[in-house]
């Protein structure tokens, strides 16, 4: 007999195929927007013969891209739930794809800039948009973690398969190479997705709170710009002055989220069980993979003495752990483990790879990328299961809002981790330096080797060896740090996410 006051809610509808290939779709912008990261670090040295940029222009081809796209995915996730996710989706695939062109056959520095801010604002609507509609495609809770698995080792993977293939096409082609590869992935997502993709939107939006936009590009562009500059150039005051304005430019933003009738980001999704520990703990992993980089990819080029596609080459080789990870963190949710338990383990791992970094000597190749393999494996099980948490809190209408705070929370963690562990490996590098070394040598690693370039016989080699073995020390304490920083967010998993059990019950 039926109880006709049952309240058991039914089984969410299984993805098909349909969904599977839509997916597939979707990963490849996604996997592009992440190569646009690091596309031009072996393109630069072509394209200042080319175009001769000064070097103010030279940074701002770097980083302008990176900055819209950090500064526009709260405004375009928002945007998303009002007029479709598939909508602004293709909108920003075509302008992507017209940016891509552009920058291909730039004929001056300040075009090439351009484009790449174009083609910043094209990945800000791409990125919450592609997560935004797994979460409409995928109702199933263990499909949608399978999906949301594949997004964040795609995401990850993108970024190291940059600049390997920036390397190889500048090699065989020209830099604007770099660029048109951008092209087919695009044409390929404006044929077959209005095909495959559901439209979905927030049936009651209300009106787009305009004034949030210029607070969250105040909010947000200063404190990345400061954290990435002093990763870069060292504590200043200029880019704590530029943070401290950034960050009351984000009081503001707040206020007016909690005070408007519409507001841009809805306070309500931090209400959701888990959604607020999901963005803090998804910070704190990209804190944890970036700031690994800092030190990685120098150690490789300038105390092993690879070349930069060599050193390129073989960073790839920690990539073919993190594609498991993900997958082997859904399934252990899936066969009954506790999130808490899984991502406190990822925390765990991660910390362990930065341990295996600490170990590392000026000769240690293959235990550093040991390390960095171990290091990204657990950090990615902790990001797939904080964006399967947070968008299985969040709900279907606002998806869009949910996807972008998580993306921007990784953009701060990343540009964080790069500052904090970067400046803690420098102080102990110009500590480990010799007084008597020259000022330049003194500052970086890139500065004493190349001081040592020009001084005569064991003079040079006595002061790359000892620049050197400083850099190792620095990423030795760096590495220490970091470990106690992952090993904190495994006490706080444990302690936040025990109750999270709302990717089961949606």
């Amino acid at each position: 007999m039926t109880n006709p006051t049952s309240t058991a809610t039914p089984p969410a509808a299984r993805a098909g195929r349909r969904e599977w290939t839509a997916l597939g779709v979707l990963m490849l912008p996604l996997l592009l927007v992440s190569m646009d990261v690091s596309v031009l670090y072996f393109a630069i040295p072509a394209i200042n013969a080319d175009l001769h940029p000064s070097g103010t222009q030279q940074l701002w081809i770097f980083d302008v891209y990176a900055f819209v796209l950090a500064g526009l995915l709260m405004t375009m996730g928002s945007l998303g739930d009002r007029v479709g996710r598939r909508k602004l989706l293709l909108i920003g695939a075509a302008a992507f794809g017209a940016a891509s062109l552009t920058a291909a056959y730039a004929d001056s520095a300040g075009t090439l800039i351009a484009a790449r801010a174009v083609l910043g604002i094209g990945g800000a609507t791409l990125m919450p948009s592609t997560m935004a509609l797994i979460r409409t495609m995928f109702a199933d809770p263990g499909q949608r973690a399978k999906a949301i698995g594949l997004w964040s080792g795609v995401m990850t993977g993108g970024i190291a398969l940059g600049s390997v293939m920036s390397g190889v096409l500048v090699q065989y082609f020209w830099w604007g190479s770099v660029f048109l590869v951008n092209l087919p992935a695009m044409g390929l997502l404006l044929l077959l997705g209005p095909v495959l993709l559901p439209e979905s939107r927030d049936p009651a939006p209300g009106r787009f709170d305009w004034p949030s936009v210029p607070l969250s590009l105040a909010a947000v562009l200063p404190v990345v710009y400061g954290l990435k500059e002093i990763a870069a150039q060292g504590v200043h005051a200029e880019y704590l002055v530029s943070i401290t304005l950034g960050l009351l430019f984000a009081a503001l933003f707040v206020h007016r989220q909690r005070t408007a009738a519409d507001p841009m980001i809805s306070p309500a999704l931090f209400r959701g069980t888990g959604f607020g520990p999901a963005v803090v703990l998804n910070l704190v992993s990209s804190f944890g993979m970036l700031g690994s980089a800092f030190f990685t990819t120098q150690y490789l080029q300038s105390v092993l003495g690879k070349s930069a596609l060599e050193a390129a080459l073989w960073a790839l080789l920690p990539s073919v752990p993190i594609g498991m990870a993900a997958p082997l963190a859904a399934s252990l949710v899936q066969k009954g483990v506790d999130r808490a338990h899984v991502v406190t383990a990822g925390f765990v791992i991660g910390a362990a790879g930065y341990g295996l970094l600490a170990l590392a000597g000026t000769d240690s190749m293959w235990l550093v990328l040991t390390a960095c393999g171990v290091l990204a494996s657990g950090i990615v099980m902790v990001l797939s299961q904080m964006t399967d948490l947070a968008m299985s809190a969040a709900p279907v209408e606002r998806a869009g809002s949910a996807s972008s705070l998580l993306e921007t929370g990784a953009e701060f963690g990343g540009a964080l981790g790069m500052a904090v562990l970067g400046s803690i490996g420098t102080a102990i590098y110009r500590h480990e330096m010799p007084a008597s070394a020259p000022a330049e040598a003194r500052e970086t690693l890139g500065g004493a080797l190349a001081t040592a370039a020009h001084l005569p016989g064991r003079t040079g080699d006595a002061l790359a060896a000892a620049a050197r073995e400083a850099f190792t020390h620095g990423m030795q304490g760096a590495a220490i740090a970091g470990a106690v920083v992952l090993a904190g967010a495994a006490v706080a998993a444990t302690a936040t996410l025990r109750r999270s059990r709302v990717g089961d019950e949606k």
